[in-house]
């Protein structure tokens, strides 16, 4: 059980705080509820630019990472299609110091065209080493455009062309910074060895008198639910072929979201799951399978992906998959396998909560996506998971037209 206390200050900034004295480090983290979910398609990549420019100077501090690392601190970010997080980590009595330096680039960046190129910059160089130049690089731009056409999930968070980060204005940069960077859109969480009042006392003083912005409000366009199956192909000079089968699920707020995970975990995770016994143990179809999902917020992707051996034609390889899918939705799964998958994901859920950090992050994301409460029930949500449910899922999500199929062949 982590124990928390929240708290919503008057310019809309929730605050989450977890006492933990098995350390005298705190971590710092602060998320933003925006993504490239919240991007036009004719300005992505947006949201990952920002995740840069945030640590390229704000109103009153000129370099961000100098003073950190001075008090004995460390930090990252990371932004996905649905958040933006930014964590520290350091000693707790230099608490107040990571606090100063979130709140001032909460409060205004370094709107600057200096930093604007410096970072926009450092940016195209990542799109063309990862996503242009790189074997595979573009792999999810191809997959994503087949799996769906109308919600921004179409494309990843480097965004969609690089000339839409080479076209960046300043003008651009201030606009999603006043519109998605204010407190009210945002949930600081803090966890480590130092008492709620203190902490409270502390994230008024430095958080408290920054204005807060416009209520968000979000007109994403829906995914239409798919009616034909869809393919691509993608040749290039890459050393194996791959195959990616993709099926749309429920979000991660959707009820029918943890039926859906076990089905994936029962199909491809692990060296006990089926496709990794059949296809590539025994049929040697593969070197390597998996099931996995996107854990999107909205309309998510269930995957199966894998690597063809050598010599196998990619209608041999689908066929295998296609046996293994007809199988898991026309019978249900054995206990043995519930059970097996039941107990990894218990592990993995207390594994992963483990640490300040961990718990940080965990009761931020997880009241973003309902509320914190259920960092400590939604294990619970995938234990009352039966085979029935499994059976349900595998039927409503696996069937043939609603599949979008992408072979990416070396040449």
């Amino acid at each position: 059980m982590i124990h928390y206390k929240k708290f919503i200050l008057d310019n809309g900034l929730t605050v989450i705080i977890n006492e933990d004295f098995t350390t005298q480090l705190v971590a710092v983290d602060v998320l933003y509820k925006v993504g490239a979910r919240d991007e036009e398609i004719t300005r992505t990549g947006f949201a990952h630019l920002f995740e840069h420019l945030m640590f390229g100077g704000s109103k009153n501090i000129p370099e961000f990472d100098t003073p950190l690392q001075l008090a004995s601190g460390t930090n990252n970010a990371f932004t996905t299609n649905d958040l933006t997080n930014y964590y520290d980590v350091l000693p707790v009595e230099n608490i107040e110091t990571a606090l100063w330096l979130e709140s001032d680039r909460m409060l205004k960046l370094d709107f600057s065209e200096r930093s604007l190129n410096v970072q926009r910059n450092v940016v195209c160089e990542e799109f063309k080493e990862h996503y242009i130049n790189k074997p595979y690089g573009d792999l999810w731009h191809k997959l994503r455009k087949v799996v769906y056409k109308n919600h921004p999930y179409q494309w990843p968070t480097i965004g969609l062309e690089l000339k839409h980060i080479q076209e960046a204005q300043l003008s651009d940069v201030e606009n999603f910074f006043y519109k998605y960077y204010r407190p009210n859109n945002a949930i600081l969480s803090i966890s480590g060895a130092i008492k709620t009042d203190e902490v409270l006392g502390l994230v008024n003083k430095w958080f408290g008198e920054i204005e807060k912005g416009n209520d968000v409000i979000k007109k994403i366009p829906e995914e239409p639910l798919q009616t034909s199956a869809r393919f691509d192909e993608v040749k290039a000079n890459v050393p194996v072929d791959l195959i990616y089968k993709v099926w749309h699920m429920p979000g991660r707020v959707d009820s029918d979201y943890y039926a859906a995970n076990i089905l994936g975990d029962i199909l491809g995770n692990g060296d006990s799951s089926r496709l990794f016994q059949k296809l590539k143990k025994e049929k040697k179809l593969f070197t390597d399978i998996g099931a996995y999902n996107a854990g999107s917020i909205d309309t998510g992707m269930f995957i199966i992906s894998g690597k063809l051996s050598d010599d196998v034609k990619y209608e041999d390889a689908e066929k295998g998959i296609s046996e293994e899918v007809e199988k898991i939705i026309s019978e249900k799964v054995n206990e043995k396998e519930l059970i097996r998958v039941k107990n990894m994901i218990e592990m993995d859920i207390a594994e992963s909560y483990t640490g300040i950090l961990n718990k940080a992050q965990g009761l931020a994301i997880c009241e973003m996506l309902e509320s914190a409460d259920i960092i400590n029930t939604e294990i619970d949500r995938f234990l009352n998971v039966t085979l029935d449910d499994v059976l349900t899922s595998a039927q409503n999500i696996l069937s043939n037209e609603k599949s979008s199929t992408l072979y990416y062949r070396k040449n």
